[in-house]
């Protein structure tokens, strides 16, 4: 039988807002596996959230660089937030960023692409030196469209172009520039604050859609509903799940009486001609990483030999 820690139960609570001891019991009947048991708590209907998005744990900065049709984000990596404020740190992730808008996303080819005599690898060794933590290119993601324009947003920016969440979108249109970008910065703001899953159904994880549809049978299985009647509430359920996840159909932040597909088409009048979103990339610092927690009190009892 697995052991369910304190920590466990705290981690599942916070990602999902059930009780205490409904997260106990959620980890020990599916014997301590985090996805399962949030899948059992909302089957059970006692999960006030979906998911969690993701532990942002790592310190550092993202970086978003964009210009005309190409664009890109860029995380590097830091040991601790107050490297994040130096200036030696911010000018290493901007020219990151820079050459990552030359070169491509590859990690590898931008940390040995050269600016100047050095390469980019060299340069986070140097500032690893100087500054005296450990650094790391962690991820780039670039796109690019033939006609339109790439837009970013950094959100909770700590310096021009670099900050804690970044985020760049594909608008592809042979309408006018400037009006493009008002709407592409406008959509990357949405993204920054809804996270999309994907642009529309057809883009998201098929395992991801099977899984929600799994949870929502089980749910009204559980209830007594009959087959006939599950699968309509499933169908029901999944269009209701797209407007959550799914860009194009979430509400748009900046006028939540429509759809961001509605926003889009109205956007059209402006700008001249069709609009279509190709791409987008949302990085938040540090999301995916677990930074190792230390429990202060139990180091200073283990050392002086106390339990």
């Amino acid at each position: 039988m697995a052991t369910i820690t304190a920590a466990m139960v705290k981690d599942l609570r916070e990602s999902t807002g059930a009780g205490m001891m409904d997260c106990k019991a959620a980890l020990t009947e599916t014997a301590g596996d985090m996805q399962a048991a949030q899948d059992w708590l909302r089957k059970k209907g006692l999960s006030k959230a979906a998911k969690k998005a993701g532990r942002v744990a790592a310190e550092g900065l993202i970086g978003a660089l964009t210009k005309d049709t190409k664009g890109v984000v860029v995380e590097v990596n830091s040991e601790t937030d107050f490297v994040a404020r130096n200036d030696q740190f911010q000018g290493l992730v901007k020219m990151i960023a820079q050459v990552a808008l030359e070169v491509g996303a590859d990690v590898e080819k931008i940390k040995a692409a050269k600016v100047g005599a050095v390469t980019v690898e060299a340069a986070i060794n140097d500032a690893i030196a100087t500054i005296g933590e450990n650094m790391t290119l962690r991820r780039a993601a670039a796109l690019e469209v033939g006609k339109g324009v790439v837009s970013s947003y950094i959100h909770n920016a700590v310096t021009e172009g670099a900050g804690k969440m970044g985020v760049i979108v594909a608008l592809e249109s042979a309408g006018k520039a400037d009006e493009l970008a008002v709407l592409g910065r406008q959509l990357a703001m949405h993204v920054a604050a809804a996270n999309p899953q994907a642009i529309d159904p057809a883009g998201l994880d098929p395992d991801l859609v099977r899984r929600e549809k799994d949870v929502l049978a089980d749910k009204y299985r559980q209830q007594g509903k009959p087959e006939n009647v599950i699968e309509k509430i499933v169908e029901s359920g999944l269009k209701t799940f797209y407007k959550e996840v799914c860009l194009l159909e979430q509400a748009f932040i900046h006028d939540s009486g429509k759809s961001v597909a509605q926003a889009l088409k109205e956007a059209e009048g402006k700008i001249g001609g069709p609009v279509k979103v190709t791409g987008f990339v949302r990085y938040a610092l540090g999301e995916g990483i677990e930074k190792q927690e230390s429990d202060f009190a139990a180091e200073v009892a283990a050392a002086s030999g106390k339990k």
